[in-house]
Order: structure tokens, then sequence, then C-alpha cells
């Protein structure tokens, strides 16, 4: 074995300890050195690093959210004080949130795209585009959330279009985990960041119907993935169609449709699910 797969089994080691200890960054900082290492992820690599981000990331976001609902009720009630602290505060967890997200975002487009031989593994690193330019457009405000939102977009439509290496719907089965999860995101991108819960919808159920008739076809081994997001692209629907026009169109017949297949329904929340 060589000194640099010696150092590389370490470093995922290492990250697989972060884990169990809940030691986010620092799983973060070992898989980051896998990934300079410039050659192709396994799936187990890539998982970890998208486990370890996504933990950073999504306890900025949590604390985000929490601060601006509070931010709302003081302003509502006119404590400019309490205003003029939690906005300094906010700051801070912004400028963490936009660290992390260009932190990832030159990780993917320096190592992890060019080192990819694989069409699954391309979709995997573009989907992430899309998710953490979401993330950046969540926050930012004017033609900076304009140019997240621009960039979300391109992410989340690479693996759509003719890309020689990245087309979702060549190179994945319309019920494989992957194509699914880009096709959750992809449409809280347009519900969420957009405001066009039609086209939200459209994308989810084309996936969902597309899914459900593969259904049959599935493997055990990405059984449990595949229908936990069908569940989710299902859930989704049946919260944004609320806030179709009344005919609603083919999806006010959606629900309808969803309740005569095998797939259990989760329970609703208020915000859409990502995967």
């Amino acid at each position: 074995m060589s000194s640099t797969e010696k150092e590389r089994e370490a470093h995922v080691y290492m990250a697989k300890l972060s884990e169990q200890a809940e030691r986010y960054e620092e799983m973060v900082d070992c898989m980051k050195k896998v990934a300079k290492l410039d050659c192709e992820l396994t799936v187990e690599e890539r998982n970890l690093l998208s486990v370890g981000y996504k933990n950073v990331i999504g306890a900025r976001r949590a604390s985000w959210r929490i601060m601006s609902s509070i931010e709302q009720k003081e302003e509502s009630k006119g404590n400019e004080q309490n205003v003029k602290l939690i906005k300094s505060y906010r700051q801070k967890v912004e400028d963490e949130l936009a660290q992390i997200c260009q932190d990832i975002l030159n990780i993917i487009d320096k190592h992890l795209i060019p080192s990819s031989a694989s069409g699954e593994a391309t979709v995997f690193y573009y989907k992430m585009k899309g998710d953490y330019f979401r993330y950046l457009a969540e926050f930012k405000t004017e033609s900076e959330k304009k140019e997240a939102a621009d960039q979300s977009l391109k992410g989340y439509e690479v693996p759509f279009s003719s890309y020689p290496s990245a087309t979702a719907s060549t190179e994945l089965p319309s019920t494989h985990p992957i194509r699914l999860g880009l096709a959750l995101n992809f449409s809280v991108f347009y519900y969420e960041i957009m405001n066009s819960p039609e086209r939200a919808c459209h994308l989810a159920k084309q996936a969902f119907d597309e899914a459900i008739a593969e259904l049959d076809t599935l493997s055990e081994e990405s059984y449990k993935d595949s229908t936990l997001i069908m569940q989710l692209l299902r859930d989704n629907l049946t919260l944004w169609t609320s806030d179709l026009p009344e005919d609603g169109g083919t999806y006010s017949h959606f629900l309808l449709y969803a309740s005569y297949t095998h797939i259990k329904p989760s329970s609703l929340h208020s915000t859409s699910y990502i995967f």
C-alpha cells in the first residue's frame, strides 16, 4: 500500500470516528483532505463528505431560521434594541453559512467533478452544487440572492441536460435514490427560492410517476432510500397543491391517485422536505 493510500485510509477512518462522536466539523476536515487527493471518491467516501457537510450546514440553517423568526416577532413588538442585537448575531451565522457553502462549492469544482469518472458521481456532485447555492439563496438579498439562485438552477439543470457524463435520465434509472433526491431538491428550489409552486409540483409529480412505474424493478439494496424519497416527494406535493389555483389542473387529482400506491405516507410538516 502506497503512502497516499495509507493517508486516504486514515482520513476516512477518522471521518467515521468523527461522525460517531458527532464532531462534524472534524468529519468535514478529514473528507476534504481525501477530496484534495484528486482521485475519484468511493460511494462510502462520497456519502461521508455529504453527511459531514449536511450536518455542519444544517445546524447553521436551523439557527438562522430561529433567529429570523424571533427577529420578526421583536419587530412586530417594536423592540428596536433587541432587533439590532438579533441582526448582528444573525449576520455572524450568515457569515458562517457563506463560508461553509463556498468551501464545499470550491471542493466540488476544483477536485470532485474533475476527478469523477462515473455518471452517478457526477450527477451527485451537481446536485450538491444546486443544494449549496440554494442554501446561499435562502439568506442572501437582492443581486447576491439572484446570483446564488441562478447558480443553483445551473447546478440542478446540468444532470437533466445533454452533458455527456451527467445525464440523470440516461445514467440513472427513475428509481435511483440520487435521481429521486435530485428531483426532490430541485422541486424544493422552485417552490422556496423561485416561488413557483406549479413548476415545483410538475417536477415532483413527474419524478414520482416515473418511479412508481418502475417500482417493481427496485433492488433490495436501494428500496428503502428510494421509497423514502418517494414519500417525501408525495408529502411535498400534498403541501404545495394548496398553493395552486383552485382548479389545480393535473395536481388536483394527485392525492387521489397517490392514495392507491403502496408508498406509505409520512406525517406532514409545514416546510418542504429535502433529501
